[in-house]
């Protein structure tokens, strides 16, 4: 089974900038749609973007604009780029592929 480690949160100003980091255990970014997804406290996990294997993209609507989402295979990594951050944007992050559970995930606070 793949395992996914997602790592680069951190607490940010509003407008400010962070890079999420989602690291595969095996070569799996050219085989599977992998998916970010974020949860702040009290609400449902809720799905923020994903890739591709073709490298395609797609947001939800919330983030569209402000968030990019990238992949480099060698290092078998995929990162969430997280621009013009609000406070609504703070949640736990994470990274998930259809044959993976959900891990720690990463901390993402954006506050004043």
């Amino acid at each position: 089974q793949v395992q996914l480690v997602e790592s680069g949160g951190g607490s940010v100003q509003p407008g400010g900038s962070l890079r999420l980091s989602c690291a595969a255990s095996g070569s799996i970014l050219s085989f599977s749609v992998i998916g970010w997804y974020r949860q702040a406290p009290g609400k449902e996990r809720e799905w923020v973007g994903t890739i591709s294997p073709s490298g395609s993209t797609a947001y939800a609507d919330s983030v569209k604009g402000r968030f990019t989402i990238s992949r480099d295979n060698a290092k078998n990594t995929v990162y969430l780029q997280m621009n013009s951050l609000k406070p609504e944007d703070t949640a736990v992050y994470y990274c998930k592929v259809p044959s993976s559970g959900w891990g720690r995930g990463t901390q993402v606070t954006v506050s004043s």
